[in-house]
């Protein structure tokens, strides 16, 4: 299966897998499951074969709406004594475990529904090489990977973290706390998308096994807790109805829509949708050419006519869950590179950046980037060098705010975005960390590498700027 494939995915994708997969909105209770959520949750929606009028009165559109939401579930005594614990497979607080896998089994069915679809389709339109079958495709790309890709900034730092938000709110939307929901998010991205679809078009990408994750649940929980907030509002910002309609707009154009249509007609015109916009690199001539082009998607599902009435959504109480979107940090600074003579290239600067999580005052992990453009000695000409990590720190002295820390990891270096000239390395350094504020910390740490297959040890002093999302360290 030829690199096309890849634009096929992006392309088909976009407009009927990830349709299938946002439409996890619409999906409604049961009566087997309707008849296990406590009594007293006022704010449920649960739609049946029949709905009387009486049924209207406490229930409200959509079911987009959580069904249980975290901040209204008593917690158990001593629950965050261990913060990072682990519910998603055995909830003990009351979360909708029922309906975030009632969700995810649809979500899988649409996904591989499509490749099924694609694998019928004619070599000519499926770009696909019928004397590699399906598995064999997909068992080449997995183990050949993961790998450093080179998707533009904008479906990296914008798509994927939009569609780690997507899988994030269907464990937030089912009652799940944060952390649960981030968990959800990285092993929905990582083997049900990078090493599941999308390996049968393309090998799994390292930045994206972190970025999509990460960055998704700052991006899911921002959106979560904006929407709610103006729901509980009374659909308003500032008192206003037409800011309030704005915002939600922009939150979530195709639900508004729905509820605007529903309120127009007071019936159930459309029962759920959601929609999606992709930056996609697409063929616009005959010679190859390529250009990245923006798209805006929508799914709709149609009602059944019933009855419609509107709710205002309560405001909920904030619960101080220790593990929130705080313990994400992003960096960016500059360092110095001392490569082994083995390389027979100059010395020179390198940028740097990192995306983490600042698990505690004593434990960190880090994804980490640098890239120069280096002089090569024999030829006088530069060449393109790179360096990714996946690092762990710990830090001493950890109540203060400057702090010594030890670091490591693995990761690999490569010369010219060619992944024929790369090479596996393992590192470990020393640093200091050092809390500006809450939200600013800077560090400085030097980092050995060391290559077993080269056996070449190269060097790197480096200082950057960390920011820590939400209210940052506590």
């Amino acid at each position: 299966m030829p690199r096309a494939v890849g634009k096929l995915f992006k392309s088909t994708l976009s407009n009927c897998l990830l349709i299938g997969v946002i439409s996890f909105y619409s999906s409604t209770l049961s009566a087997q499951e309707s008849e296990q959520i406590p009594a007293n949750k006022v704010d449920v929606v649960i739609l049946q074969p029949t709905i009387t009028e009486a049924d209207i009165v406490v229930r409200s559109y959509p079911d987009k709406y959580p069904v249980t939401r975290w901040e209204n579930i008593n917690v158990k005594d001593g629950f965050y004594q261990s913060p990072y614990q682990i519910s998603l497979f055995s909830p003990e607080n009351g979360e909708d475990k029922a309906r975030l896998w009632s969700q995810t089994k649809s979500i899988f069915a649409y996904g591989f529904g499509v490749i099924g679809v694609i694998s019928l389709l004619p070599e000519d339109i499926s770009n696909w090489d019928s004397e590699q079958g399906l598995y064999d495709k997909w068992f080449d790309n997995v183990s050949s990977g993961p790998v450093w890709d080179r998707d533009t900034g904008p479906l990296n730092l914008i798509g994927h973290p939009y569609f780690g938000g997507v899988y994030y709110q269907v464990a937030r939307k089912s009652g799940y706390r944060q952390w649960d929901a981030f968990v959800y998010s990285a092993l929905m991205s990582t083997f049900y998308w990078e090493y599941g679809i999308e390996s049968f078009a393309e090998i799994p990408s390292i930045q994206d096994l972190v970025i999509t994750p990460v960055l998704g649940w700052a991006y899911g929980e921002w959106a979560f807790t904006t929407e709610m907030d103006i729901r509980a509002n009374g659909d308003t910002v500032f008192g206003s109805t037409i800011l309030g309609s704005t915002a939600l707009v922009l939150l979530d154009p195709v639900d508004s829509l729905s509820v605007g249509i529903n309120n127009l007609f007071g019936k159930e015109i459309i029962k759920a949708g959601t929609g999606y916009v992709g930056v996609k690199n697409v063929t616009i001539g005959p010679n190859g050419q390529t250009e990245d082009q923006i798209q805006f998607n929508i799914s709709l599902q149609l009602g059944d006519g019933s009855n419609y009435s509107t709710k205002k959504h309560q405001r909920v109480s904030r619960v101080k869950d220790p593990v929130d979107t705080s313990i994400i940090g992003m960096s960016y600074g500059f360092g110095q590179v001392f490569l082994d003579d083995y390389w027979q290239v100059q010395d020179n600067t390198v940028t740097e950046y990192s995306l983490g999580l600042y698990f505690s005052k004593k434990y960190s992990s880090r994804l980490s980037y640098s890239k120069a453009k280096i002089e090569d000695i024999i030829t006088d000409n530069e060449k393109s060098y790179e360096n990714y990590s996946l690092d762990g720190q710990y830090y001493f002295n950890e109540q203060q705010s400057l702090r010594p820390y030890l670091t490591g990891g693995f990761g690999e270096m490569m010369w010219e975005k060619d992944e024929n000239l790369k090479t596996f390395q393992v590192n470990v350094g020393t640093g200091i960390h050092y809390q500006i504020s809450h939200k600013f910390a800077l560090q400085i740490d030097w980092r050995h590498y060391y290559s077993t297959r080269r056996k070449s040890s190269d060097n790197n002093i480096a200082a950057r700027l960390v920011y820590l999302l939400g209210n940052g360290e506590r």
